[in-house]
């Protein structure tokens, strides 16, 4: 097995996590380790290595020749495993729960979720024998036929965050592997052990050895990957400077790349929202995952009226917000990934209130009994946030929601497009006028209507725009396949006359 024991013994004692290469757990000969702690009790669960570039390559080569029998497997036999991927992904939905609370905080509920919308995207993979059709034309001219096929690129890498052990990465794994690619995994540091579960079932699916492969590390191994030249596409998850990096490192190379960024995702709020339905939306969208998700709601900009009232019940709402350790039932709401997470997000707080922000409510100093030495962070309300300030413009990346006010909705629209991000944007309205004003104007790629977390189902693309996203085509859905594969066009002509007569 990849999974080191989850009980938090000093790190020394604890037994590395392995890397999954050529269909076997494979020991790394890394000399350094990092911890991985339980961001609700800072335990340490396992250790983590920081693979040497070596092992890298040995992967890629792995990949490279597991590539050359898996291009030639038909597609409808190639989703076979990940049909069986996807029940044993439903039959052990309880332990990677548990394991993504463990290593990420997040409650168990929310794990749970994204186990879903994980299995969802296997589902949607499941289609490439459709997805990867080709299209073709007779007589393009006389006599001459042309078609257009997929082929895959060969040996793909995926980069993912810590927010999401399980999900991010199969927004791209299934995908690349249904369309007969051979991948490679390099998970955050911060959370290795639900990758290295997911692989104990990949092997149970019957991939060919060297299809699905894992590396541990940080950045070395990244550097490795981006410079490799058998690596043919990268995909990433995680903050705008990183994203750029990446993007830049891996097209230089002559690799495709999509890179998902930042985001500081903007809700609008009208005077005619339902505006208990919109809190309790918005608290969820702002809180929830402890606010560590890419489209989490991050500002809220009130529109007329709708101000004082919005006010008073979302801080009601972050008030009275159950916070605890993930596995708790009754919480609510669980820690920031890090100490370090931590003391940035307190340190943006006092930022705001700096630049002139009230804090309504004041997530900081708080403790949960039993768990003194977590990360947490309690729902934090700051209202009045300048729009031109500092902390409206930075992505916070915890559970802190600025308020800020507008007297129409034109204002309130050219105040969501006044910023780098696109990632993510909502309002909340009883108007279908404005709704639709909003999604025809709003610059972003995730557009909801009365919905705070505007997450597209596996078969939509995840569409972010301007800062958030670096590339051409986005994860899942069609823009996955089209990704994970390169168009060949073929003009064919066969005269009679060349035919050999019998």
């Amino acid at each position: 097995s990849g999974c080191a024991s989850l009980k938090g013994t000093p790190t020394m004692a604890i037994e590395p996590l392995t890397n999954f290469v050529n269909g076997a757990f494979v020991k790394s000969g890394a000399s350094e380790f990092l911890p991985v702690r339980d961001p609700g009790t800072t335990d340490v669960l396992t250790q983590v290595p920081l693979s040497p570039k070596e092992e890298v390559d040995a992967a890629v080569t792995a990949g490279a020749v597991a590539f050359r029998e898996w291009r030639r497997t038909p597609a409808g036999e190639r989703i076979q495993p990940l049909f069986r991927l996807k029940v044993l992904l439903e039959q052990n939905r309880d332990e990677i729960a548990k394991i993504i609370t463990r290593e990420c905080g997040k409650t168990y509920v929310e794990s749970d979720a994204e186990i879903q919308r994980a299995i969802e995207n296997i589902e949607v993979a499941c289609g490439a024998p459709s997805m990867m059709q080709g299209v073709t034309n007779e007589d393009i001219a006389r006599g001459i036929d042309e078609s257009m096929v997929r082929q895959p690129l060969g040996v793909v890498a995926a980069i993912t965050p810590f927010n999401f052990p399980l999900m991010v990465p199969l927004w791209f794994m299934p995908y690349a592997v249904a369309c007969g690619n051979s991948f490679l995994l390099k998970p955050s540091e911060k959370v290795p052990m639900t990758m290295m579960k997911l692989m104990e079932l990949v092997a149970q699916a019957g991939f060919p050895k060297g299809v699905i492969q894992v590396i541990n590390g940080a950045r070395d191994v990244v550097d490795a990957i981006l410079d490799h030249p058998d690596v043919k596409a990268v995909s990433f998850v995680g903050s705008t400077p990183v994203a750029k990096y990446i993007y830049s490192r891996a097209t230089a190379n002559g690799k495709r790349a999509q890179c998902q960024g930042g985001a500081k995702n903007p809700i609008i709020v009208m005077p005619d929202a339902d505006m208990e339905t919109t809190t309790r939306i918005a608290a969820d969208s702002a809180f929830g995952c402890a606010g560590q998700r890419c489209l989490a709601a991050s500002v809220a900009i009130t529109v007329g009226d709708a101000r004082n009232e919005f006010l008073e019940r979302i801080a009601d709402a972050a008030s009275s917000r159950k916070v605890g350790y993930g596995l708790d039932k009754a919480t609510q709401m669980g820690p920031v990934i890090t100490g370090d997470s931590k003391a940035r997000i307190e340190k943006l707080i006092a930022m705001g209130e700096m630049e002139g922000a009230k804090i309504v409510v004041d997530g900081r100093q708080h403790k949960v009994s039993g768990y003194e030495d977590g990360n947490f962070v309690f729902p934090t309300i700051l209202d009045g946030v300048p729009h031109g300030g500092e902390l409206a413009r930075t992505e916070i990346f915890g559970p802190v929601f600025s308020l800020t006010h507008a007297s129409t909705i034109e204002e309130a629209i050219a105040m969501c497009n006044d910023r780098a991000y696109g990632n993510a944007a909502s309002i909340f309205t009883t108007s279908g006028a404005a709704a639709r004003q909003f999604r025809y104007e709003v610059a972003s790629g995730n557009v909801g209507i009365n919905l705070g977390v505007p997450a597209p189902m596996a078969y939509f693309p995840f569409s972010g725009w301007r800062q958030s996203f670096f590339g051409d085509l986005h994860a899942q859905g069609a823009h996955g396949f089209e990704f994970y594969t390169e168009t060949k066009v073929i003009i064919e002509r066969w005269p009679k006359e060349w035919s050999r007569k019998f």
